[in-house]
Parts: structure tokens; C-alpha cells; sequence
């Protein structure tokens, strides 16, 4: 092991260091911690109204925290708007699909490397020769994302007439086009039935070995965290629940009573 990937293994990729968020009176998230290591699938599950998406918005800067911190390679990303989010390598998804609809798939993947890219209006204008090389290389790379997630069939199609599985796999193909180090996955499975799902999770585990990507999910399906996650946090009224191995979170009694439900039930 080198020495890089000796501290990689020892300090988090992300730390949520006890992260509270209030909306008037309501507590929607209330002293929350827990780290993600380099290379995991942490599942984040809880019931409706537990704080899984509000914790989500957090992390890609759509809220602000009420307290607490959130770090990212140890660097707090908090003083950092939501449009530069992406260019520190957090990606995402979302539960109801955010992607350009009167666009082809081909030019919404394009959006995904813009976080990437550094041109500017006089440079484009020009057709520079860094800027013609940096265009072809965002290009390769789009079609590279669109064969590894079998889009390709597809790619000057309307996103607006395409299957709902198939709109989210572009807004995923979007989101790996930042080249992000943590991609955080709002409900991927849902809307998919159960042939769809599998393959979901079989696509999840494969982008983290593949592509060295850090996966984050927040997901109802239990069937998929529990058979790909690492390791789970739950929560519920905006407090963690429990934390461990999918065995030991899906034994906490806390967690059964709370979400999972009891064999009595």
C-alpha cells in the first residue's frame, strides 16, 4: 500500500460532523454525524419525514446547515454555492428525474462535463486549438459513458420520450460525466420494477469497482441497500438511529420498530 492510499484508507472521504438544519420551528435534521471511506456504498435509509433528503440537499449544497459541518477530504464544503459543488467531485441524482427533457440524451450527458471544462465565450468564439482539444476530449469522454452504461442506442433521442428507467440511467450518465469522487444516488430504484432493480444494484456496485467512485444512497428499496451497501446509516426524526454492517442495522430493534418492520407486523 502506498503511502496515499494508507491515509486514503484511515481518514474519510466525507465527514457529516453533527449537522442540524431547522426550517422555522420544524427540526428536519438534529446533530447527525457519520464518515464515508474511499470506495464504500453507504446506505442511508429511514421513513418518510426522517431527514434522508434534507441531509442530501445538504450535502450538494442546496441547503445550508442550521449547525454543524461537512467536510470532504477535510476541507469544509459549506462556504461553496450549489454551481460549484460539482467541480470538487460530488455528484448527484434525484428522486424525480432532473434532466433537460426537449434535449437529447447526448446533450444532457454533455451538461455533466461543464463542471469540467474551463472555456470561456472569446476562447469558444475563437475555436482555439485548447479549446478544440478539450472539446474533442469531452466528447470521447461522452461517448465512453454512454457505451458503459448502454446508452448509445439512444443518444440523439429526446430524453422526454424515453422509459422512466432509461431517463434515470442518462441523469446517471450525467452525473458520472463530472468525474465525481462521491455520487449520491436520491431513490435510483424507484419507478423500476424488480428485473430493473436488480440490475440497478448489480450497475451501482460496478461504477464504485470500476470507476473508483464512492457511492452514497438513499433508497426505500431495502432488498437493493441491504445487498449492496457496505455500510448503512438510518434515521428517523432527524436523529441517527442506528450505524454498522446492513446485518447489524437490520437487527438493531430500533431500526425494525422505527422502518424495517417486525415479523409480527
Amino acid at each position: 500500500m502506498t503511502q496515499l492510499q494508507l491515509a486514503q484508507a484511515a481518514d474519510p472521504l466525507l465527514a457529516v460532523r453533527d449537522v442540524s438544519v431547522v426550517f422555522g420551528g420544524i427540526v428536519a435534521l438534529n446533530g447527525v454525524s457519520f464518515d464515508m471511506h474511499y470506495g464504500q456504498i453507504l446506505g442511508l435509509i429511514g421513513p418518510n419525514g426522517a431527514g434522508k433528503t434534507t441531509l442530501f440537499n445538504c450535502l450538494s449544497r442546496l441547503y445550508q446547515p442550521s449547525a454543524g459541518d461537512i467536510l470532504l477530504e477535510g476541507r469544509s464544503i459549506l462556504k461553496r454555492p450549489p454551481h460549484r459543488i460539482a467541480e470538487i467531485g460530488i455528484g448527484r441524482t434525484f428522486q424525480n428525474v432532473a434532466l433537460f427533457p426537449n434535449l437529447s440524451v447526448l446533450d444532457n450527458v454533455r451538461v455533466g462535463t461543464h463542471a469540467r471544462t474551463a472555456s470561456d465565450i472569446i476562447s469558444d468564439s475563437l475555436k482555439l486549438a485548447w479549446v478544440r482539444r478539450s472539446e474533442a476530449a469531452v466528447n470521447a469522454k461522452v461517448q465512453e459513458i454512454l457505451a458503459y452504461l448502454e446508452l448509445e442506442s439512444v443518444a440523439h433521442k429526446t430524453v422526454s420520450g424515453l422509459p422512466f428507467g432509461t431517463q434515470k440511467r442518462v441523469e446517471l450518465a450525467r452525473a458520472l460525466a463530472a468525474d465525481p469522487k462521491i455520487l449520491l444516488l436520491d431513490e435510483p430504484a424507484g419507478g423500476l420494477n424488480h428485473e430493473e432493480v436488480y440490475v440497478l444494484g448489480d450497475l451501482i456496485r460496478r461504477i464504485r469497482d470500476q470507476r473508483d467512485v464512492t457511492v452514497l444512497l438513499v433508497e426505500h428499496h431495502m432488498g437493493l441497500v441491504m445487498s449492496i451497501a457496505d455500510h448503512v446509516v438510518a434515521l428517523n426524526f432527524g436523529k441517527k438511529l442506528a450505524e454498522g454492517t446492513p446485518a447489524q442495522v437490520q437487527a438493531n430493534p430500533d431500526v425494525i420498530k422505527a422502518y424495517l418492520g417486525s415479523k409480527d407486523q
